[in-house]
Order: structure tokens, then sequence, then C-alpha cells
């Protein structure tokens, strides 16, 4: 990153710096833009799985003091810049997924449908030495597939908004899987599923990304790091491997105020729960940006969808 884009007030990130480094990246299938971006579709045996390009920026973490039924470790409220874009899935990782990259093992407790996420997983089942993500990036050569940070789960999570959840203040079961009997802010109880739902059963945020509220925690690649009331560019928390990792978004269980933006919990890596799940990122090895990348070669064998 130009790091005269930290002097105050200059434009971050540039525009020349806003798409990916390589387009598409190896491995995609096909790609496009539409009105959320930047998409690439990856197959794995039959399964097919959308990502959202999601751009470098900056955006404001943690919630600010006034915010109804926030807890004292979302605070204090701070900028964060993140420096690199990467590919994040569009949904949590399904059952179908799961079973079509680990051949055929389906830890889930609830079934009745492949499209519902995977859950019981531990953070190990996906990072681990032979975990998920390991066997996939087996699969794409020139591909690093990886949990978002905290910080870049939160940032795609708001997609710009400021607001205790990426589409206002306020939610109901209407908008997203949990607990209808424990409602926000003294709004109104709904319903409660008390099970997952198949993804892509609520609207995306302005990015295309589904179900960041609710249905499952989703596993991030750090720990929880404390706060503090300054710029902070690319943090990361601990992630040695006696440390706990950062679950976002929470869940089908969950009462509505565990589903905000920026709710954080610290959890063991190993324990494995029937609200807990993973949405994954993938980034290209090349580092540097090509210009004119977004034309593809004659003859590339991937599908521009326009």
């Amino acid at each position: 990153m130009n790091r005269d884009a930290l002097v105050a007030g200059t434009p971050f990130p540039f525009e020349d710096e806003r798409r990916p480094p390589e387009l598409p990246p190896a491995g995609a299938i096909a790609w496009g833009d539409d009105a959320y971006g930047l998409w690439i579709d990856v197959e794995f045996a039959g399964v097919v799985q959308r990502f959202r390009w999601i751009e470098p920026g900056e955006f404001w973490m943690g919630s600010p003091d006034d915010e109804p039924e926030r807890e004292k470790d979302e605070g204090p409220r701070h900028r964060v810049r993140l420096s690199a874009g990467f590919w994040l899935a569009d949904t949590t990782c399904t059952q179908a997924l799961w079973m079509a990259v680990m051949g055929g093992e389906n830890p889930s407790g609830f079934r009745d449908d492949a499209r519902n996420p995977v859950e019981n997983v531990s953070w190990d089942d996906v990072s681990g030495a032979d975990g998920f993500l390991q066997r996939v990036a087996v699969r794409l050569p020139g591909v690093v597939a990886e949990l978002p940070t905290e910080a870049e789960w939160e940032y795609a999570c708001r997609a710009g908004s400021e607001t205790p959840f990426h589409f206002g203040a306020t939610i109901s079961p209407a908008q997203a899987n949990y607990d209808g009997n424990y409602p926000y802010a003294g709004g109104e109880k709904g319903e409660y599923r008390q099970k997952t739902v198949p993804v892509k059963s609520f609207s995306p945020n302005d990015w295309g990304l589904y179900e960041m509220h609710g249905n499952v925690w989703e596993w991030c690649a750090d720990g929880l790091r404390d706060y503090v009331d300054e710029t902070r560019e690319d943090p990361r928390g601990p992630e040695g491997e006696v440390a706990t990792r950062v679950v976002r978004g929470g869940s089908w269980a969950d009462e509505a105020r565990w589903l905000r933006s920026a709710s954080r919990f610290g959890w063991l890596r190993d324990l494995r729960y029937e609200s807990r799940g993973f949405r994954f990122a993938l980034r290209s090895t090349r580092q540097e940006q090509e210009a004119g990348a977004e034309r593809l070669p004659e003859a590339s064998g991937v599908t521009r969808d326009a």
C-alpha cells in the first residue's frame, strides 16, 4: 500500500488499488460484475461456491457507547484500515461443500438440507493441518484459502454501514435466523426456528454476502484483541496454539443482540457446537496488480458473465 494514503484527508484506497491483483484468480470457472460488485465461481467436486471481491478500505470497528445492548469489549470504537482486498464466500460453507471437499463426512446436526451451513465443526477442523482449508488449497494451486480475520469479517459484514445491523438499527426474524423470543432493544417477539436454515434464505448485504447475521456463528482466523482508541492497519488478534479464536455473527440459537455487527466472542479452537460454522476467503498468491488484468487471455476457458 502507498503510505501517502495514511495522510489525513487522502482518499483510500487509490482507484488502481481497488481491483483484484489477478482477475480471474486461479481456480475460477466463471466471473462477472453485478450490482454487488465483482464475483467469481469456484467448483469443488461438482459443488460451486461463489465468492465476492471485498476491496481494501477503512471503517469504524466496534460499537459506539450508545448502541443498545452492547458489550464493553466492543469498544472503544476505532478506525481500521485494511490494505489488501480478498475474495470472501458469499455464504457460509454448506454441508454439500464440506462433504465435497472432505470426502463425504458430514458432522452437522441439522441434516435435512445439504444447503444448510455445516456446523459442529471446530476451528481446528477448518484451519488445522489436515483441515478443510488445507484440502481446498491443494485443489487450488496459486491461491491461499483461509478464514477472514475478525477485522475483515466485521468490515465485510458492515458493507459500509455503521448501524447495529448491516440493514439498519433493528432486526426481525424475517431478516435473519435467531431466537425470536429475545428481540433486540425492546422490539417485538417473533419466530424461533430452533435450527439452521439453507443459505441464501435472507437478503444479502450491499456486498452480496448472505446471512452475516444469524444462522451460525462464524470462525475467524485470529483471537480477541483489546481495542484501543487509535487507527489500526490490518489488525490481528492472538494466534498461538493455545489462543482462543473469535466467532462472529450470532446463530439460530441466540438472542438478537448477539447478531449485531460488532458483537464478538472468544471460543476455544477445538470445541464443536451445532451453532458454529464458517465462511472462508481466497487470496491470489500474485502480489502485484497487472495492468489490464481484467482482460482475459483468449481461450482461457473461464466464462465471463457480464
